[in-house]
């Protein structure tokens, strides 16, 4: 009964204090934080997802991996690395699937810019040129053009629509083709076929170079990825014996783990940097 009492006047006392320990503006996410965050989302192909949401999956990540991380070897700086390492895995793998869908998007953009060229032709308008695109585009790309040609269905706004569209496909090169679809629109553009044509041609240029120099830089990723899980599991395999699992838990230990923990980290950044393109900013997001 003193326990249960106990318990009680305690979470009394944490709730009283809760509007000065907890402040409602601390649950928010700084502004700059939280807008690179979204912008990774949208970038990656999950605009409609929220930044609580990724943030509450990488927690459970993060708890997960400690978890496992204590089964397997019950260390507590090892399991504390395991849980930043499950928190950064989300948005790793968002990174990843970003530079995958660039990847894939790079070479159809010059397929959108021959079929933009070939409707414009045909005289076709703007709009229904880039509605168009809804049947004709790579599949793809297809649900976003069938969103912008509903769009312009329901509000016959060009403008507009060409905005949500640019924010839907969220890709550097869909910006440049949106930003001259609207020039084109908005103060009449007669050279609109030769700039998508310039452009189609710059896209493809770039797209190839790009192939050749990762695949031969694809050792890089590799090196870098062998390099930094080779140690960690060796590690894990020592931890797994008890006699190993008291010398990790002592002070040296623990310092030994969280020393490895950062220059793993230092050197995996390097060797990414030093192997990784630069990919061409949204000037136009």
């Amino acid at each position: 009964m003193i326990v249960v009492w106990g318990a009680v006047l305690a979470a009394g006392l944490l709730l009283t204090a809760s509007p000065w320990l907890w402040p409602a503006g601390a649950r928010r996410l700084p502004e700059r934080s939280t807008g690179r965050v979204h912008r990774l989302l949208a970038e990656a192909g999950f605009g409609r997802s929220s930044v609580t949401s990724v943030t509450a999956v990488a927690i459970g990540c993060g708890a997960l991996a400690a978890a496992v991380a204590w089964l397997i070897a019950p260390v507590g700086a090892l399991c504390l690395v395991a849980a930043v390492a499950g928190i950064a895995a989300p948005f790793a793998w968002l990174r990843a699937r970003r530079s995958r869908l660039q990847r894939t998007r790079r070479g159809l953009w010059p397929d959108v810019c021959d079929l933009l060229i070939a409707s414009v032709r045909a005289g076709m308008s703007l709009p229904d040129a880039v509605s168009s695109l809804a049947d004709s585009a790579p599949a793809e790309l297809r649900p976003a053009f069938a969103a912008f040609a509903r769009d312009m269905t329901a509000s016959g706004h060009f403008d507009s629509s060409a905005l949500r569209l640019k924010a839907t496909l969220a890709d550097p090169i869909a910006d440049r083709i949106v930003e001259t679809l609207r020039m084109a629109r908005q103060v009449g553009g007669t050279e609109i076929t030769v700039v998508l044509r310039a452009l189609a041609a710059s896209v493809r240029a770039d797209a190839a170079l790009r192939a050749e120099v990762e695949s031969r830089q694809s050792w890089i990723r590799g090196a870098a990825v062998l390099g930094v899980s080779a140690p960690w599991v060796i590690l894990a395999l020592l931890a797994m014996r008890p006699e190993g699992a008291r010398a990790y838990a002592s002070p040296a230990g623990i310092v030994l783990i969280l020393a490895g923990a950062a220059v793993s980290f230092v050197a995996y950044r390097v060797m990414i940097r030093l192997g990784r393109l630069p990919e061409p900013r949204r000037w136009f997001g």
